[in-house]
């Protein structure tokens, strides 16, 4: 005898008061013994989400219309979007041709500079497209308060963070800044990261540089990322050094007008 089809009730999870304190994906619930409807459609959307920002071209152009100084429209090494992602070490290096025209650069200002910026879509051309253009005023005005001495603004299409210490050894800057997109997470598809090495040159790992990631509006301001990078680079340039020897101790005003140490490890 044929039994009628019962649709399966949805039983929240006892932990639903802890989803207002976190985007992470916890306590959805049920149906049965599966996700509910909701959650799951919001996973696919959130997935989709994610490779969106990953595949998204990076408008390099654009941005180097918007931006108010100099500019330098740059590729890597890697000649398309499926080698980006297959051949990393193709995208920590600059293509042949635009090497030679930081050399001929570095040629016709052989004095150098205090201090190179370079923006790369990363793994997130949506997070540079978001937030690179606020936060590279923000440096800038940084580095003009400071007296350093900029280099024209370096777009690298097709970049990972390596990039940008050739970038800054061919073009003679004492320091360097990086931003692109983070890989993106199943919440944070926009997420910009930022990465300052001292004396930059080919060859350093990550052990030589100082991150500061999960820049975005639900993440890291762009005044607290500001806030912290001028720690680094004012720290940076009077020991002169970067990297794992240099911690962010930089002092987080608070609204009752007292500091307090970021790190929560130095606390």
């Amino acid at each position: 005898m044929h039994q009628p089809h019962t649709l399966a009730c949805t039983r929240e999870d006892a932990w639903q008061p802890l989803r207002r304190l976190t985007p992470a994906r916890i306590a959805l619930g049920r149906a049965g013994t599966s996700l509910p409807t909701r959650a799951q459609l919001d996973f696919q959307l959130a997935h989709a989400q994610a490779r969106d920002a990953v595949h998204l071209p990076f408008a390099a152009a654009e941005l180097a219309e918007r931006l108010p100084g100099p500019s330098l429209l740059l590729h890597s090494a890697a000649v398309d979007r499926d080698t980006y992602l297959q051949r990393p070490d193709l995208g920590r290096c600059l293509s042949q041709q635009c090497a030679e025209r930081l050399d001929q650069h570095r040629a016709n200002n052989p004095e150098g500079y205090d201090l190179a910026l370079v923006v790369a879509d990363g793994l997130s051309a949506l997070a540079v497209e978001r937030h690179a253009l606020p936060m590279l005023q923000r440096i800038e005005q940084l580095a003009d308060a400071e007296g350093w001495r900029l280099a024209p603004t370096c777009l690298v299409t097709q970049g990972r963070v390596a990039v940008a210490d050739e970038v800054a050894e061919r073009l003679g800057a004492r320091m360097v800044v990086i931003l692109l997109g983070e890989r993106p997470g199943l919440s944070s598809p926009d997420s910009l990261g930022l990465y300052f090495t001292y004396a930059p040159r080919v060859g350093l790992t990550d052990a030589s540089r100082n991150c500061i990631s999960n820049i975005r509006l639900e993440g890291l301001s762009y005044a607290m990322a500001s806030h912290r990078l001028l720690y680094l680079m004012r720290e940076a340039w009077r020991r002169q050094l970067s990297g794992v020897q240099l911690k962010d101790e930089a002092q987080v005003p608070h609204l009752s007008g007292t500091s307090r140490v970021a790190n929560f490890l130095l606390d």
